[in-house]
This record gives C-alpha cells, sequence and structure tokens, in this order.
C-alpha cells in the first residue's frame, strides 16, 4: 500500500473521530456551567479602567 493511500485512510477514518473528540471536549469545556464568571470577566477587560471619555481631538488643537 503506498503511503498516501495509508494516510488517507487514517485520517478519514481515527484521525476524523479523534478531530471530532476534540470539538465536542473543547465545546464542553467552554460551555461549563461554572466558566460563565470567567468569561464575562474575560470579556469586560477592555473596559476595566475606563473612568471617563476620551477627550474630544478637536477641542485640543
Amino acid at each position: 500500500m503506498e503511503t498516501y493511500s495509508l494516510l488517507r485512510e487514517f485520517a478519514d477514518s481515527w484521525m476524523l473521530l479523534l478531530l471530532f473528540c476534540i470539538f465536542v471536549g473543547m465545546a464542553f469545556w467552554v460551555f461549563r456551567p461554572g466558566s460563565r464568571k470567567l468569561h464575562q470577566d474575560t470579556a469586560n477587560i477592555p473596559f476595566r479602567n475606563d473612568d471617563r471619555p476620551a477627550p474630544n481631538q478637536e477641542a485640543s488643537k
């Protein structure tokens, strides 16, 4: 059996199963019950130190 055919059969069967399991595992990890607070905290990082609006650029000229 040539190398391409062997790798093709492997990719079509076991690798597909492995990648599907990794996808399901990652989806479970992201949507697990305790991760909501962590994701909300990470999503709000750009707004943490936003005490006042940015200065008007036209007024400073």
